[in-house]
């Protein structure tokens, strides 16, 4: 296998490199649109799993709505339709013909309503909740969808940037305000548990501001991250849509009192585009790092040997190995493919990020131990393998702790606050981060701020509270720091 691109030189190629060496994905024949390999789509199965359990037990269920929404339907709310619809895929025709050697359009099948790929699915949704909800006794109504969506990108990248990707997308509604926005903090510490205590990544909740919050919504909350190339990335967001989508839609409910009230709704979402956080702000020079609550594969062992006559042994011991290792519910894979080298086995796992690795020779078998190799931090330890289901489980604890951690004193030391603008530039060139920084509020200033160093504003952080200052940029007074950060 060839060597990755390191970080420090180029971070990009870097990035490309481990996603299609470690097979996770790459590009198909369609521009922009990627094929998630076997090994890629698991990881994303595992992590789908965990966090369907997360929603289920706040009382959220799955449910599955139309790919294609109707043109009328999707221009319902108008603030949302009119930014969507930049990015929108729209079928126009149900069929094709065959035109002498080749297939066109038939013109005949011109559909009587253009309907349109869904980017988000709000308004088919809200289409349907019309139907629905009549009384206060039919909300709260809490949704949850997994599928895919489609938005043209004009610069794409594996799993960060891509047309089409996969996705959860919740859309509940409430007989309140109050209720709602709660819901939408929920959601948000639902995404920053899975995040920190899965993922073992570090996240900053805050709200956007208003120019670049969700088209339709009174409030969108997220949380950031940063990568290891000191950029942010948006992992998740949460929004809260007070009654836009119901008045657009007309979806009224009948109050405890008998009066008619608008309903009040969120929605929310994550995606593929997790990988690609996951990917930026783990892995090394080597390949992939893998937390073990995630990792598709916990535990690889590969059999060591020379003579051909040793390998029945040594598949035997693996057998009570993996016996004892699957009944901690532990994921195991025995390599045993005898047209590859232990070498070559070493470095594929090593790059797909598996968090430990277990080498079993005869030297092993005859002192009853077996090498243990940690990809988190190369150390390599020895463990009787009656003990393996005991050490285990703490060793993959361990390893997922130590990840997150590492990560989060990255994170700390790269926040940072400015009060300076050409301090502000210094810091954003040359090591990135989160700059805690004043903001005047307006529009004008952050578009300037960006123009200027490519860093836009993130969040306005929950976590902080208020405090008056000056504006790095114009001077003019502050009532609160914001968040700073170049990003992808």
């Amino acid at each position: 296998m060839n060597q990755l691109t390191k970080r420090s030189k180029n971070y990009s190629k870097w990035y490309n490199e481990i996603v299609v060496k470690s097979g996770l994905a790459e590009f198909s024949g369609v521009r922009g649109f990627m094929v998630i390999k076997p090994y890629g789509y698991s990881l994303w199965e595992i992590m789908k799993q965990k966090l369907d359990k997360m929603l289920k037990n706040t009382g959220h269920q799955n449910v599955y709505f139309p790919l294609l929404i109707p043109k009328s339907a999707f221009s319902k709310e108008k603030e949302h339709s009119e930014i969507f619809s930049e990015g929108c895929a729209v079928v126009t025709h149900s069929r094709l013909k065959k035109n002498k050697n080749e297939l066109i359009i038939d013109p005949e099948s011109r559909l009587q309503e253009e309907l349109v790929i869904r980017p988000t699915s709000e308004s088919i949704i809200w289409k349907t909740y019309k139907r629905w909800i009549q009384s206060y006794r039919d909300l709260p109504i809490l949704l949850n969808q997994w599928g895919n969506a489609l938005r043209w990108e004009m610069r794409t990248r594996l799993f960060l940037r891509t047309t089409e990707f996969l996705w959860q997308e919740g859309h509940t509604a409430h007989s309140t305000e109050k209720e709602a926005i709660k819901e939408a903090k929920k959601i948000l510490n639902i995404y920053t548990d899975f995040s920190e205590n899965f993922m073992a990544i570090p996240v900053l909740q805050g709200i956007k501001p208003y120019m670049d919050k969700f088209y339709g919504s009174e409030k969108t909350y997220c949380i950031e991250a940063l990568m290891q190339d000191g950029k942010a990335l948006q992992i998740g967001t949460s929004h809260f849509l007070g009654q836009n989508f119901s008045k657009a839609f007309d979806v009224q409910f009948t109050n405890s009192n008998g009066k008619k009230e608008y309903v009040w709704s969120t929605s929310w979402g994550v995606s593929t585009r997790l990988i690609g956080g996951l990917i930026m702000s783990h892995s090394d020079d080597k390949g992939l790092i893998i937390p073990p609550k995630i990792a598709p594969i916990q535990i690889v062992i590969i059999p060591i040997y020379k003579e051909k006559e040793k390998f029945g042994i040594i598949n035997d011991m693996v057998k009570k190995i993996i016996n004892l290792l699957e009944q901690e519910r532990i994921r195991v894979k025995y390599d045993n493919r005898i047209t590859f080298t232990p070498g070559w086995k070493f470095h594929e796992y090593e790059m797909k990020g598996v968090p430990i690795r277990i080498s079993i020779g005869p030297n092993e078998i005859k002192n009853e131990k077996v090498e243990i190799f940690r990809r988190d931090t190369h150390e390599k330890i020895y463990i009787s393998w009656i003990n393996l289901n005991k050490l285990i489980p703490k060793l993959l604890n361990e390893i997922q702790k130590n990840i997150y951690q590492k990560a989060l004193d990255r994170t700390n030391k790269l926040i940072i606050k400015s009060d300076n603008y050409e301090d502000f530039k210094q810091k954003i060139n040359d090591n990135g981060g989160f700059i805690f920084a004043h903001w005047d509020g307006t529009k004008n200033t952050g578009n300037k701020i960006q123009e200027e160093t490519e860093a836009t504003i993130r969040c306005i952080p929950l976590s902080t509270e208020k405090e008056k200052g000056k504006c790095i940029y114009s001077g003019n007074p502050s009532f609160q720091r914001v968040v700073f950060s170049k990003s992808y």
